[in-house]
């Protein structure tokens, strides 16, 4: 297997679909209070995803001698995986935070 290709492809699938599906997010939905996911802007946002995991997993497959499928497969489920998981960790760091409110005074009787 060729361990630093599988890696390398899977970081680079994974970073360039987190970043831009969370950018086209951002630019496209901006901080709408309900989102339908019927909307093309956001089925739009998913498409990057998709398209990265894809073209690295074939870019993997048409690298390898050996165990093609094999290697292609575990670019796709690690490229969804991580990318997965960093859009959501994303989502958490990006979203907007109410305010918060001062807390009341509190008299004391003396």
């Amino acid at each position: 297997m060729r361990w630093k290709l599988l890696i390398a492809a899977t970081a680079l699938a994974t970073l360039v679909s987190a970043a831009a599906s969370l950018g086209l997010a951002r630019w496209l939905l901006g901080t709408a209070p309900r989102l339908s996911y019927t909307e093309p802007a956001a089925l739009a946002v998913f498409i990057v995803p998709v398209a990265a995991i894809t073209y690295a997993t074939i870019f993997v497959y048409r690298h390898t001698a050996r165990l093609r499928p094999l290697q292609a497969a575990l670019t796709a489920l690690l490229s969804a995986t991580l990318t997965l998981t960093a859009l959501v960790v994303g989502s958490l760091l990006l979203a907007p935070r109410a305010p918060e409110e001062p807390a009341p005074a509190v008299r004391t009787v003396e």
